[in-house]
């Protein structure tokens, strides 16, 4: 049985990242004997239908992500992947629902309680927004939450004249805030620091 908002919505996992700072592929860190990019994919397909993979690595990942996902090869011209926002628009050419709910893949605490209840605020959404983002200190968190898929347009106009920044887009439309009761759950794991103390916690 489908549930809530999943016919009418998509989601977008963006698994295109360097993982610099970790050392090693972040997407492929298990937990618990479950590769974080696995543990996302498989935690949302219960409310998002179709799911969307962005990744330069479509071979990396066929293996972990449950089959009813979509691997979408990100395009790198110059070999490298551009950044999040260039990821993000082009998996939204792909999106046909109203809402695409976007997530990094490293949010090792995401649960579907969070997820249930970021869905209920979107009955309370206004026409115009674009999407619905926790707020933070430093601005928006773009890579967990919501954006309609009209924003296409908008995206690409920014991306071709050069931005490459979430924020600095985000700045020229209009985002609700997306309250979110438990903020471990947007925890981001970037260090080797930041997986220690997950795997302790999950032990």
């Amino acid at each position: 049985m489908e549930k809530p908002f999943q016919s009418a919505l998509s989601a977008i996992i963006l698994a295109g990242g360097k993982s610099s700072r970790m050392g090693k592929d972040k997407a492929l860190i298990e937990i618990k004997g479950v590769p974080l990019l696995q543990r996302s994919a498989t935690l949302i397909q219960a409310y998002a239908n179709p799911i969307y993979i962005i990744t330069p690595w479509i071979e990396r990942y066929q293996r972990i992500v449950p089959s009813s996902c979509y691997l979408l090869q990100e395009v790198c011209p110059s070999g490298d992947s551009q950044g999040p926002l260039v990821g993000f628009a082009q998996a939204l050419s792909h999106v046909k629902t109203e809402w695409v709910l976007l997530l990094a893949c490293d949010l090792p605490n995401l649960t579907t309680q969070a997820i249930e209840e970021w869905l209920q605020q979107l009955h309370q959404v206004s026409d115009q927004v674009t999407a619905c983002l926790p707020l933070h200190e430093k601005g928006w968190d773009p890579l967990c939450g919501f954006y309609r898929s009209s924003c296409l347009t908008s995206l690409e106009s920014f991306i071709q004249a050069g931005g490459r920044s979430f924020q600095q887009w985000l700045q020229c439309e209009y985002v609700q805030e997306l309250f979110v009761s438990d903020r471990s759950v947007l925890f981001n794991c970037n260090t080797q620091m930041d997986l220690k103390g997950i795997i302790e916690k999950s032990r």
